[in-house]
């Protein structure tokens, strides 16, 4: 009979932190929020025990502070102490917002099934299902907020070290799970390490902690895998969030099912309102789109930054102002589960950019000048390191083609806009 080890792969729950970037939320919504990343968590428990999983792994960043309350404490200790009582282990290690030097142990005590694996050196432990050894499990969190560029985290973390320090017994166990809190080669700041390195280590899995969105180095056989963190804290943290079911069976790939924990997603959608010819059809048309994006999702409350687009006459409308928050409160009180913090204004106004060519005045000249420059990507964003440097202001970095062509498109489409608004007298 084939060997199997089931367990969940979780990170990065960053209990207590903040709610960031939001306005004007109502008493009920700032409850949720602040309710959503410890809640997280206990799905991540129910999950753990509804499918009987041999284990839990968190990879890291368990709190979101070096500070963290009692009341943070309080909440994710409630979880490991489900777990004891249902006897399941757990194996942690430390993140960079939640280093070992800072954790509260007089607090509480792990309970008897919990393992905190250590951080001032490579550390290993063994799993074992009715007395037989199943799996070497080996790991190392951060020490200090910040981990030396001097030293590499996965360092000394092989299977024949595990088996080393283990003793002869953990070579009867068929499976060995990594684990650990890295950059991996995806951020170079942050305990970063060689995903061939970790693979050449020996292991059948490595489950890693703080990317916030899910990796893995293969569809196929992924070996080194980020789950992502388990509930979004703001708008850059998009879409479902939740954790990996991993299935380890003897001589094959590891098969992974993510399991969504987040209460709340937050998305980004863009409406194009071209056809609605006044404000409730916007509306309408906003909501619809606003509850096909929710279909794609596995939970119901959402919070957005909606960016309107699109040529429609309502431009000059919802250039007026208070129009634009007007129509947001609209939205927020259409349904309750959804929360509009931001809404965009990117539509214009409709132009006939043809017969603007054919009355040869100032604007069939600068769409002419305009359509040479979009022409010449490299050229553009030169001309923008340039303004840049003139401002003594510093170009990002992140100014991609796709970016720059973006730019362009937005700036010849303002000058247009203002033009079609001042008429004869510009």
């Amino acid at each position: 009979m084939d060997e199997k080890l089931t367990f969940i792969h979780a990170a990065d729950l960053h209990i207590g932190a903040p709610i960031r970037g939001l306005r004007g939320l109502s008493d009920e919504w700032e409850r949720r929020l602040i309710d959503a990343i410890p809640a997280a968590w206990e799905r991540v428990v129910e999950t753990a025990i509804s499918r009987r999983v041999d284990f839990v792994i968190v990879a890291g960043d368990i709190f979101d502070s070096v500070r963290a309350s009692y009341g943070d404490y309080v909440r994710f200790f409630a979880g490991l102490q489900r777990l004891d009582a249902e006897g399941i282990c757990t194996y942690l290690c430390t993140g960079n917002h939640d280093p070992q030097s800072v954790w509260q142990k007089d607090f509480f005590a792990l309970p008897p099934s919990a393992t905190m694996l250590a951080a001032d050196r490579p550390d290993f432990a063994l799993f074992e299902r009715e007395g037989k050894p199943v799996a070497i499990v080996a790991g190392r969190g951060y020490p200090n907020k910040v981990w030396s560029s001097r030293e590499n985290i996965a360092a000394g973390l092989t299977r024949q070290a595990a088996l080393s320090a283990l003793g002869s017994r953990a070579e009867e166990a068929p499976f060995a799970v990594g684990v650990l809190h890295t950059g991996l080669n995806l951020d170079p700041v942050k305990a970063p390490t060689d995903p061939a390195a970790l693979v050449a280590a020996g292991f059948d899995y490595w489950a890693l902690g703080h990317i916030h969105r899910r990796y893995q180095d293969s569809e196929s056989d992924p070996r080194v895998v980020f789950s992502g963190c388990v509930q979004g804290r703001d708008i850059r943290e998009t879409g479902s969030r939740g954790v990996y079911v991993v299935e380890l069976w003897s001589d094959e790939s590891p098969r992974l099912t993510f399991v969504p924990t987040a209460s709340i997603v937050w998305e980004q959608p863009e409406v194009d309102i071209s056809d609605c010819p006044n404000i409730p059809s916007l509306v309408k048309k906003v909501m619809r789109e606003l509850f096909a994006v929710n279909g794609t999702v596995s939970c119901e409350m959402m919070v957005t930054h909606i960016t309107l687009v699109g040529e429609t006459p309502l431009s000059e409308v919802l250039s007026r102002p208070g129009v634009l928050e007007d129509v947001r409160a609209s939205l927020n009180d259409s349904y309750s589960e959804f929360y509009c913090d931001e809404l965009i204004d990117r539509t214009q106004s409709p132009r006939d950019e043809e017969a603007l060519r054919a009355e040869g005045m100032f604007p069939a000249v600068f769409l002419r000048t305009a359509e040479t420059f979009a022409s010449d990507v490299a050229g553009q964003i030169d001309f923008l390191q340039e303004e840049f440097l003139a401002r003594g202001i510093p170009l990002t970095a992140s100014l991609s083609e796709k970016k720059a062509r973006r730019l362009t498109g937005e700036a010849s489409s303002l000058v247009l806009e203002l033009l079609a608004q001042g008429g004869d007298e510009r």
